[in-house]
């Protein structure tokens, strides 16, 4: 329990979601309902080899991205690390290591393992829930953000600097 009240979840927090405790509930949901998703290939969509090799080490390569940007990012918060888009009191802004290449590496990280599934399966539903969770996760970061502008004040230059979800793109 100490380990929620740490993060910043509170029973006054759920009751009026202070500190986005809803945002969590809404990502838990997308994320939960991603293993009862069908994978939908459009009939007649079948790679024989080399193609179905190749389509899998993009994904392979997608999901190592994915993986190193979702660890790593986890990593580099330390104890700053919360599931809610609310800053920790007692966090610091980390602008080093993944932080300084995109500004929501866990999100880009879970963004990317989904396209990868859509990927490897040739499923054109998991592409779909990669576009709900890139819109999902971009309307939390930037509620995210407008805490993290209030809280840190070379928050704005941070954010001059650092892409947002897509390293070097967006």
């Amino acid at each position: 329990m100490k380990l929620f009240t740490d993060w910043g979840f509170s029973w006054e927090g759920w009751r009026h979601n202070q500190r986005g405790e809803y945002w969590v509930v809404a990502q838990a949901i997308l994320i939960l309902g991603l293993f009862f998703l069908p994978a939908y290939r459009p009939s007649g969509l079948m790679l024989t080899p080399p193609w179905i090799y190749i389509t899998w080490g993009v994904a392979g390569l997608v999901a190592g991205l994915a993986i190193a940007l979702f660890g790593k990012g986890l990593l580099d918060l330390g104890k700053s690390l919360t599931p809610l888009p609310y800053p920790r009191d007692d966090g610091a802004l980390v602008q080093s290591g993944v932080y300084g290449i995109v500004r929501h590496p866990v999100y880009s990280g879970v963004i990317l393992v989904v396209l990868s599934l859509a990927i490897a399966q040739l499923s054109l539903s998991h592409l779909l829930a990669t576009a709900i969770l890139f819109i999902f996760f971009n309307a939390k970061a930037s509620r995210e953000e407008e805490w993290l502008r209030q809280k840190y004040p070379d928050y704005d230059a941070y954010q001059q600097r650092v892409k947002k979800l897509i390293p070097w793109v967006y």
